[in-house]
This record gives C-alpha cells, structure tokens and sequence, in this order.
C-alpha cells in the first residue's frame, strides 16, 4: 500500500513496532487512548495489542491509511481497537480521552494547536519525537504558555542498530 517510506522488514519492525512499544509503560492505567493520526496504524496497533485492558481510538483522516487500518483490526482480530476517519482536532472534541498520542504528528507549536481542546479535558500528551525534543519545547514555549500546558521529556532511548534516538514529550495541564 506504500503507507511508509521504510522497506526493509528489519528496519520496519525496529523503527514502527518496536519504537510503538518501547515507552508502553507511560500509557499503564490509561483506559482510552487516542492515536493522533495513526497513519500505517503506528503506534496505535502495537500499543493496542500490548495493552490489551485499554481502549484504542486510532484516528487517520486519510481514507487510503484508515481503511488499511480498519483491515488490519480486522485481520488480526484487535478487539481493543477501531479507527475514527477524521482529523484529530474533530475528533478528540467529541470523546474524552485518557492519553493522547501521535508519531511523526507534527512539530510541537502545532501539535499544541491541534491537542489544546483535548488537554482542556483533563488528558494528557504522549508526543513520540527525536533526539532535538528540547529543541521543540523551546520553540514551542509561547504557544504552551498560551494555551497553559507544559512539556517535558518523560523517556528517552535508542533504537537498535543504530537506528536512532528517540524522546517522548509529555504534554499536561499544570
């Protein structure tokens, strides 16, 4: 279906389902989570079949990428999961959500914008980002001012093979 650029089934596994997985233990406790444009299904599917007493919102507005979803949840039977086709601002306004998640979303003052109704109902961010996430929450600081949140790097890792680093920003009302 050509949802990602990547190709090679290793890479693949490291850079979409491990890198989905790893910081699993920041979503515990979470009974709804949104996946903010899930895209190919990540890191909302593998988050969803490791975390199995949570509810998953995969949230894709691209028909082509939420229907390849929609399959997958239907092929591998993930009862914990189903996709809204709709953009995330819309649809994190019409539901509450525990934690709000996105990989390769958008840069942070933007995401900011897209999250703020969500945040406002007591949900917290999870931002799946690079090595420069300080970089980002600087950037980003009017913004998060603004709309009153703050952002911190809660996780920190590295991929194997040297596939990259990774930070995990946390996005909550203070």
């Amino acid at each position: 279906m050509n949802l990602t650029r990547i190709t090679s089934p290793r890479e693949a596994a490291i850079k979409h389902v491990l890198d989905s997985v790893i910081p699993w233990r920041l979503f515990v406790g979470a009974r709804r989570i949104a996946d903010g444009g899930t895209g190919a299904g990540f890191p909302g599917l593998p988050l969803a079949l490791t975390l199995p007493d949570a509810r998953f919102a995969l949230i894709e507005s691209t028909g082509k990428k939420a229907r390849f979803v929609e399959s997958v949840i239907a092929e591998l039977e993930v009862k914990n999961a189903r996709v809204i086709d709709q953009r995330v601002e819309d649809a994190t306004k019409k539901e509450p959500f525990d934690i709000i998640t996105a990989r390769a979303f958008a840069p942070l003052a933007k995401a900011l914008k897209f999250l703020a109704p969500a945040l406002k109902k007591g949900a917290t961010a999870l931002l799946y980002k690079g090595p420069d996430a300080e970089s980002e929450i600087a950037d980003a600081a009017r913004e998060a001012k603004l709309i009153g949140v703050q952002c911190a790097v809660v996780m920190r890792y590295d991929l194997p093979d040297g596939l990259g680093t990774r930070s995990i920003i946390e996005i909550r009302r203070g």
